[in-house]
């Protein structure tokens, strides 16, 4: 029909907002935005606790991160969804200043539901992408970084939950606590499967967790770099089948050209 544009076969719709290049504005640029959000709260938690005012702080980090990933997400309905899973997070975050250790279960459980809701989105845009480019690898790269903060947050909940699940064998005692920023440096030298030993589970649900976490995180890259190649070399081979048919489109009109091209007659 005339005034309406059919999609390119191969081509899909972009499903998280910044790997659509025709948005504009804040949206076209969200996933960055997240992936950035998340590193900022990698390397500001350890330092966190030591500067007054770091309970604020950190609450502002996190909200931070859960906003960026409700805007990464996109979609009027995973939207809806991911408001519906993050707002009591949010909510205990800004009220646990009050309430800690009663709100400190229900903050950490809806951040789980909303991670994993997140890390399941992203999984899904890298897995139905048609090729790679920039966009799906700030997914690929934040969905790793959502998997340790997802499991930072069950780690904290199973120490609230299991008192003693996990045991401290260097540092000072008063540094023996499953908080933020310890919860999220035994996160990801478990995901990496680096193990320093120097925070250990003994509990069976803390134990269960960070055997489940290894071994997620090593297959969760492995099968991200097979996926990548694989969408590299599918991009390649349908650049080379198109350059092929432009080739043999351009061969006939070629050969008419120089079928009308008048003859020089030769003198004798």
């Amino acid at each position: 029909m005339p005034g309406t544009t059919q999609p390119q076969h191969g081509e899909t719709r972009a499903d998280l907002r910044g790997t659509n290049p025709a948005a504009k504005g804040v949206f076209r640029f969200s996933v960055v935005y997240f992936l950035c959000a998340l590193v900022l709260n990698m390397l500001l938690s350890p330092f966190v606790d030591q500067v007054p005012g770091g309970f604020l702080l950190a609450t502002v980090l996190m909200t931070l991160v859960f906003l960026s990933a409700l805007l990464a997400i996109g979609g009027r309905v995973r939207t809806m969804v991911g408001i519906v899973l993050v707002a009591p997070a949010l909510l205990g975050e800004w009220l646990s200043y009050w309430q800690p250790d009663i709100l400190s279960v229900v903050i950490r459980g809806s951040g789980v539901l909303f991670i994993g809701y997140v890390v399941l989105e992203f999984l899904r845009f890298i897995v139905r992408a048609p090729r790679v480019d920039f966009g799906v690898l700030c997914a690929g790269i934040a969905t790793y970084l959502m998997l340790g903060l997802l499991w930072s947050f069950a780690y904290i909940l199973v120490d609230r939950l299991v008192p003693d699940s996990f045991v401290f064998t260097v540092g000072p005692v008063s540094s023996h606590s499953m908080n933020n920023f310890n919860a999220l440096y035994f996160s990801f030298t478990t995901l990496s499967t680096v193990g320093y030993g120097d925070i250990i589970p003994v509990s069976g649900v803390a134990r269960m967790l960070a055997m489940a976490e290894a071994v997620f995180g090593m297959f969760y890259v492995t099968l991200l770099i097979a996926r990548l190649a694989l969408l590299g070399q599918c991009s390649a081979r349908g650049s080379k089948q198109r350059g092929d048919r432009k080739q043999q489109n351009n061969r006939p009109r070629e050969l008419k050209n120089n079928q009308q091209q008048p003859r020089k007659m030769r003198l004798g």
